[in-house]
């Protein structure tokens, strides 16, 4: 396979390929378009565009190529808003074929570019994880939380809700990611307007006064909050769940805090690229992703909460029913994407005059 060349990768490209011999069989497709055929020996290629941490594209990958060791994958790893506009860019001529990770919403505002599929093993799934129409399938809730250096944050400075961050103490302390490049910044964006209400305009205010606090330091991607959180280059950051997990197991000095006012836990995804040339490929990796095998060891290994009802929730973390969540309106999130970034952006700039 052509090895594929693009200028936006932020990490770098991690090829995965091995030749022993394997029989499966895809699954059922939706719609005319995605009818799947019988594979005795599944083989070719596979090209992922991922957003996901190493650790999580390592395991997939090296899960998928037990299973299916002919074919040959190529992951392409950058932030989730640079990706989907890449995937929009490509679309008369598609160079990936399955969108794996990003946030449920951002997939949504990108359905468009997506081949409807439902995959084996959905049964198992709550329905509000994945679209409707099958055109993009969630993996795994992600609540939005703070994590805070313990380090570097004093105890009567501990946060407990999302105001804290307005705290004159921590002006320049606080790591967030830009929301036109990352997914989870996008979804913690909207919960922050939710939190503060949307309908009053209050959350708008609330994100302006969050902007000048945080004196125009935003980051390119959200690797870049929870690593630089833990090695004490910022006091606070605002992230993803899972990711501060990590490092709270791996013994960093961080601490997670689930904000009184609320959170929210839209699942990342995964999706089909219309006109995939890799299609049945595609099909067998989403197949993949919701089988009890792949969830299970995420669960374990790196601590992904599971959108199946049979998998156990990570050791360490407390269950969904015990935290606190806003309604938050993802057909909002999804529908008005371009706007509410357009938003963010005109904001962020008057922030830093």
């Amino acid at each position: 396979m052509k090895r594929l060349i693009l200028p936006l990768v932020l990490s770098s490209v991690l090829m995965v390929a091995a030749c022993a011999p394997a029989s499966e069989t895809s699954s059922s497709s939706v719609g005319s378009s995605t009818t799947s055929s019988s594979v005795s020996v599944p083989s070719g290629s596979l090209t992922l565009y991922s957003p996901h941490p190493t650790a999580t594209i390592n395991i997939g990958v090296e899960m998928f190529k037990v299973k299916y060791p002919q074919i040959k994958v190529e992951v392409v790893a950058a932030g989730t808003g640079e990706l989907l506009n890449r995937i929009a860019a490509e679309k008369d001529n598609a160079l990936g074929d399955v969108m794996w990770g990003g946030g449920a919403e951002s997939l949504q505002g990108f359905a468009q570019y997506f081949e409807p599929y439902k995959p084996n093993g959905i049964e198992n799934v709550d329905p509000i994880y994945y679209d409707s129409q099958f055109r993009w399938i969630g993996e795994s809730p992600l609540p939005m939380v703070i994590m805070y250096n313990t380090n570097l944050v004093p105890a009567n400075l501990v946060p407990t809700k999302w105001e804290d961050v307005l705290r004159p103490e921590f002006k320049g302390k606080i790591a967030m990611a830009d929301p036109n490049r990352s997914g989870s910044a996008y979804t913690i964006l909207l919960t922050l307007i939710q939190a503060f209400g949307k309908e009053t305009g209050q959350g708008w205010f609330f994100v302006e006064d969050f902007l000048r606090n945080i004196d125009g330091k935003i980051l390119s991607s959200s690797a870049s909050v929870y690593r630089d959180t833990a090695a004490g280059n910022y006091w606070l950051g605002l992230t993803l769940e899972k990711a501060a997990q990590d490092y709270v197991i791996a013994g960093s000095p961080v601490k997670i805090v689930y904000p009184s006012e609320g959170t929210s836990a839209t699942p990342d995804g995964a999706a089909i690229v219309k006109g995939a040339k890799n299609i049945e490929n595609a099909k067998l990796w989403m197949d993949f992703i919701v089988s009890y095998e792949l969830q299970d060891e995420m669960a374990k290994k790196v601590f992904r909460r599971s959108v199946r009802s049979d998998v156990a929730s990570p050791s360490g973390l407390p269950a969904l029913k015990d935290i606190k969540f806003i309604d938050y309106d993802f057909a909002w999130a999804a529908d008005n994407r371009v706007a509410l970034l357009d938003q963010f952006r005109r904001r962020l700039i008057a922030s830093v005059k």
